[in-house]
């Protein structure tokens, strides 16, 4: 099975994640393409900027290549995936599928220019899961849909935790425009005058994002912020390596949501390495979680803060969600997802599936 996958966004390729922090939707657009190629396909990645080369059985090549190596019919493939970018349905080839794979809300496709793009080429709607999908707009009924979970990288599933019992330390490694204010607030007036001793490590910032500008500036600024809260440790972001071994000693990640999450990665990430989650059900935030398993979808601030509190400072209920987390490690595997793609190529005509009722905009 021929498989061609290409991306608009930042520069990234195979060996970024080995070099630098990266963010979500590039993070699982690489680990899609090799565990595509671990399961047997022909795999080729168009990034922008990529460097020319075949990692990790993946043939990376810039994406500005795309129009010559179609004239040459290097395209010709059982299935492309074109990544978060509806101008990606521009690209003249013919595969047996089209996969249009969604990571942000789908509210953007009601806009008019969007959705003529996306129905022009009538390709299979991708979404991470029912609150995703619940986004997308009343037309998406028209088109095959499929709601197929992200995984976590490899060094999430084969790192080993730290032994032992871990201090009261938590972890926050988000964009710091999803939720860390309100966070440090919490911690600063609930959470860590009952545990003073308590530490809250924030892995982020404005780099691992295509953000410039004044978002760029209020991101410093939400970070400068939470570093005058005490117990709060700021730390650079890291690659993925780094961040799994960090997440290994940490007691939990404190999240609270964000309406733009479509799966969280950041939780599904600590919750491999054996962190219990303390979350609000926010986006689709929940849905990382087991409540009261490996974890506490919490349905207000209060009880987020007493939570938090528990995990911080009771061994016994740290160790029962911290094994919970631990088991369910495998269905992270990125190859799950993979041989979900690959039966998208596999099947001629897939059948739409029902969406749920679409999300309120969030006020």
């Amino acid at each position: 099975m021929r498989i061609v996958m290409a991306d608009s966004g930042v520069a990234f390729d195979g060996l970024t994640p080995l070099e630098r922090p990266l963010g979500g939707a590039e993070s699982a657009f690489i680990a899609l393409a090799e565990a595509l190629a671990q399961e047997g396909a022909e795999v080729a990645a168009y990034a922008a900027a990529a460097r020319p080369m075949t990692h990790a059985g993946v043939r990376w090549r810039p994406n500005e290549t795309l129009a010559n190596e179609r004239a040459t019919r290097q395209l010709d493939c059982d299935l492309f995936i074109a990544n978060r970018d509806p101008a990606l349905m521009r690209v003249p080839l013919n595969p047996h599928r089209l996969a249009f794979w969604l990571h942000n809300p789908a509210t953007f496709l009601s806009k008019p220019r969007f959705a003529l793009r996306v129905l022009g080429r009538r390709p299979t709607l991708v979404f991470a899961g029912p609150s995703h999908a619940a986004t997308a707009p009343f037309w998406a009924r028209l088109l095959p849909c499929a709601q197929i979970p992200l995984g976590v990288e490899t060094a999430f599933l084969e790192t080993r935790r730290a032994a032992g019992t871990p201090p009261p330390r938590a972890v926050f490694a988000s964009n710091p425009l999803r939720g860390l204010a309100p966070l440090t607030r919490l911690w600063r007036d609930k959470i860590r005058p009952a545990v003073p001793n308590a530490e809250l490590h924030v892995f982020s910032g404005p780099q691992v994002y295509a953000a410039g500008g004044a978002r760029s500036a209020a991101m410093r600024a939400v970070l400068a912020e939470a570093a005058q809260v005490p117990g709060v440790i700021m730390r650079e972001p890291v690659a993925k390596p780094a961040l799994a071994e960090a997440l290994g000693s940490m007691r939990a990640m404190l999240y609270l949501g964000d309406p733009g999450e479509t799966f969280c990665l950041a939780v599904a990430e600590a919750q491999a390495m054996g962190a219990p989650a303390v979350v609000r059900p926010v986006g689709a935030v929940g849905e990382r979680v087991e409540h009261a398993i490996t974890g506490t979808v919490a349905g207000d601030d209060k009880t987020f803060a007493e939570a938090a509190i528990r995990i911080l400072t009771d061994d016994a209920l740290w160790a029962r969600q911290s094994r919970a987390a631990l088991a369910r490690r495998a269905t992270l595997d990125w190859r799950i997802a993979a041989r979900r793609f690959m039966a998208l190529a596999a099947d001629a005509a897939p059948a739409p599936v029902d969406l749920p009722p679409r999300r309120a905009a969030s006020t």
